[in-house]
């Protein structure tokens, strides 16, 4: 009984012991970005908007929902960036690991602060004309930078599925 109990607890910590799939590897540092691909863009200041227009006189989302909107992203981007950094680099996967964690904690203090004031300000009844004028201010002073690191994280994400034949359908 006690050999039996043994082979089962080695085989259950086993799996824990071995390097992540190639798989969990492109699943967290590239796949996640789909939660921040709308960063510095005009459809995400017109995603806040949408989160305070009333149907039949009611808040279909609840008060404050673009503010929990924009906090849902800043806790995904908070555990992605410590999913990023347990994953073990390695030769293969260094670039894409650094350029992940680059563009993570690039867009995690715009978040706190300029996205979470504009998704304030349309929750709390800012005309549509300086939510939108807030928004590009955001997107003209940080989406170039976003774009540059997006482009290069996806170079990286294409090379890495490519060669562990990864299936991803890059909207082409």
């Amino acid at each position: 009984m006690k050999k039996l109990f043994l082979i089962l607890a080695v085989a259950a910590i086993l799996p824990a012991c071995t390097n992540p799939s190639p798989e969990n590897y492109f699943d967290t540092a590239v796949l996640n970005t789909n939660m921040i691909n709308d960063f510095g863009s005009d459809a995400l200041t017109k995603m806040l908007i949408a989160q305070n227009v009333k149907y039949n006189g009611t808040l279909p989302n609840g008060p404050n929902a673009a503010t929990k909107m924009i906090d849902g992203k800043v806790q995904y981007i908070e555990s992605t960036i410590k999913k990023v950094k347990d994953l073990k680099e390695t030769s293969e996967t260094k670039t894409m690991l650094r350029t992940s964690e680059a563009l993570f904690e690039y867009v995690l203090p715009v978040y706190k602060n300029e996205y979470t004031a504009l998704a304030k300000m349309s929750d709390e009844g800012g005309t549509k004309e300086d939510v939108l004028s807030l928004g590009k201010e955001i997107d003209e002073k940080y989406g170039a930078r976003f774009d540059s690191l997006f482009e290069v994280l996806t170079s990286e994400g294409k090379r890495y599925a490519a060669a562990h034949d990864i299936k991803v359908n890059w909207g082409n």
